[in-house]
């Protein structure tokens, strides 16, 4: 047995030789920036070789390495086998920018399905023996929600409390604990999580707890990690699951923690999520969701005892999962429509979640019309030469001008890397001030002015042509980088297109756009027009709504209405696969250009 000792704790993992560093490390639960699910495509997962012998450096491994990087003991783990007693330093430190925990919440009536009711009961006795299951049939109304009650009931006698979820009981509690009624709304994002604890009586939100998904360490995106459950199809989807609950049970633990509260008076907790993380969150195999027809297990919504799948909560409590449109049209994106009320909007309106995947729901004339556009990881700073998500030392805005580069870096201080929306505004100022054409292509430095200010961030080495915005570390923009933005830029946009073509509607005719979600809220509206994202002339028509699949994930859970409304409306909404569109390519390529 040899061990890894990870500074500055000193905290040590045993391991046996055989798996790479980067396993070793997942499975013991460090931080690792993983995109690429170790494939050693993304040079992401860096850590710092303090001690121990460790093989050199192979040529793949130091084409991901600056000089300085190689210099100070910087390896990729993903390439690195250790075979002895190693230390080392994690460079990713897990420390996340603010997680988006609100939203527009409309007008809704309050009826949760958690409900409480007291009543008396007189102990058994000698004289009538009658099992207590039988004395709280013959006083209390609703059938118990399955025999696990029996576990859970305590030996009560005189005043006792019911806890129903709409008709079912689900609890029976000593004295009287109406006054302590609790849920959580839960959003499951690919990257972040968000749970808010409910005072059910009232709807109050009393606190709110944001984190980055625990899956990452599996792949910062869908495919990767269904490509982890199909690589370990014994454990993987086992693996993402408990990660996903612990997390969602850390957090709650702290939430309520925070308010005093126990975790046994939470009785039901709603969730809203893209389809997959629904199945890895279920435990439901997911790998269909990888490959065409792309066909889901499931797309309606679930209500089971939380207990099956390790939440902690009440032991009779309920897990709500809103329901699916399809395999990429998931719970978060019915979540949003109902939550801006798009089935109620007049006019033609146009609904965005912007993120790896963008989805898009068009509102015309009561027919709601939705699809998915691969955005690629590029705006949430993935594939991006100095690419970071979100985190303390990514910069996140850019201006140029005659006197130089301004970076806006979260945090202060030096830049360490670049997050998507800074890959945007970085784009968005390139082309603005003409380093960057239309097709995508940097100008050329022997055209510019000698004296021009442009010359002075402007790099040309042969043929390969980047923007410096910092030097150590480098933070530059390279002509892959505006590529990927290129490729999310036309993937977007021409879902807009075929979506507005489909009903017949240009984008002259939009009424309004709502943009949702975590990463839209960082994208000011500049950026989204500067780069072409949003056609010029849609400015003043752009509205932002926060994180409305969180919103409605409490809606859920504070009305029985609400959630009927949402069940109803996943089935209203078609879905339009864009591969499969007549013309999608040449569209596809048409929408790649930039604005002039």
């Amino acid at each position: 047995m040899r061990t890894i000792t990870i500074m500055p704790d000193g905290i040590e993992i045993p391991y046996e030789p055989g798996e790479n560093l980067m396993e070793i490390l997942l499975r013991a639960g460090a931080f690792l920036e993983n995109p690429c699910n170790g494939r050693g495509v993304c040079g992401k997962c860096k850590i710092k070789h303090q001690k121990g012998f460790l093989r050199p450096l192979s040529e793949e491994e130091r084409s991901f390495l600056t000089a300085g990087e190689e210099a100070t003991g910087v390896r990729l783990s993903c390439m690195v086998e250790p075979r002895g007693d190693i230390t080392i330093e994690l460079i990713s430190k897990g420390k996340e920018h603010d997680v988006l925990t609100t939203g527009f919440l409309p007008k809704f009536e309050k009826r949760p399905a958690v409900q409480k009711q007291l009543f008396s009961l007189a102990p058994p006795s000698l004289e009538n023996p009658v099992a207590y299951e039988d004395m709280i049939a013959c006083t209390v109304a609703g059938e118990p929600a399955d025999w696990r009650f029996l576990q859970h009931l305590p030996q009560i006698s005189g005043v006792c409390t019911a806890v129903y979820s709409g008709e079912r009981l689900i609890a029976v509690e000593s004295g009287d604990t109406t006054g302590q009624m609790y849920g959580c709304a839960v959003d499951i994002g690919t990257t972040t999580v968000v749970v808010a604890l409910i005072d059910l009586a009232t709807g109050e939100e009393l606190d709110a707890e944001a984190a980055i998904n625990a899956q990452k360490n599996y792949g910062l995106d869908v495919l990767t990690r269904i490509a982890y459950i199909v690589e370990h199809p014994e454990s993987g989807g086992k693996q993402l699951q408990k990660a996903i609950v612990d997390s969602l049970n850390d957090m709650m633990g702290v939430l309520c923690e925070r308010a005093g509260i126990n975790t046994g008076r939470i009785y039901e907790i709603t969730v809203a999520a893209n389809c997959t993380m629904l199945h890895l969150l279920l435990g439901v195999h997911a790998a269909g969701l990888g490959k065409a027809p792309y066909a889901p297990v499931f797309t309606g919504s679930k209500n089971i005892p939380a207990a099956d799948i390790g939440l902690i909560a009440s032991p009779g409590a309920r897990l709500y999962c809103l329901p699916s449109v399809s395999a990429y049209i998931g719970a978060d994106i019915v979540a949003g429509a109902y939550v801006a009320e798009l089935d109620k909007q007049k006019g033609n309106v146009l609904f965005i979640d912007i993120g790896t995947n963008g989805e898009i729901v068009l509102s015309h004339q009561g027919r709601l019309l939705s699809c998915s556009c691969a955005a690629g990881p590029a705006l949430e700073g993935m594939n991006i030469s100095a690419g970071m998500r979100a985190t303390a030392g990514a910069v996140e805005d850019v201006k140029i001008s005659g006197a130089g580069v301004e970076l806006k870096v979260i945090g202060g201080g030096q830049p360490a890397g670049i997050c998507g929306s800074g890959i945007l505004a970085a784009v968005r100022e390139l082309l603005q001030h003409g380093l960057v054409q239309r097709n995508g292509a940097f100008v050329k430095k022997n055209i510019l002015p000698e004296n021009d200010y442009r010359n002075r961030i402007l790099a040309e080495e042969g043929n390969k042509r980047s923007v410096r915005f910092a030097d150590e570390p480098e933070v530059s923009i390279t002509q892959s980088d505006v590529r990927q933005v290129q490729l999310a830029k036309g993937a977007i946009l021409s879902g807009f297109y075929a979506l507005l073509a489909k009903v017949g509607i240009t984008m002259e005719e939009l009424d309004k756009v709502m943009i949702a979600g975590q990463f839209g809220a960082h994208l000011p509206v500049e950026s989204l027009v500067g780069t072409g994202i949003l056609p010029r002339g849609l400015e003043e028509i752009v509205v932002y709504i926060g994180n409305s699949s969180k919103t409605g994930a409490y809606l859920a859970l504070m009305s029985i209405e609400a959630r009927k409304e949402m069940e109803k409306l996943a089935k209203r909404m078609d879905y339009m696969e864009l591969s499969a569109l007549e013309g999608y390519q040449k569209l596809f390529i048409e929408c790649l250009n930039f604005p002039v």
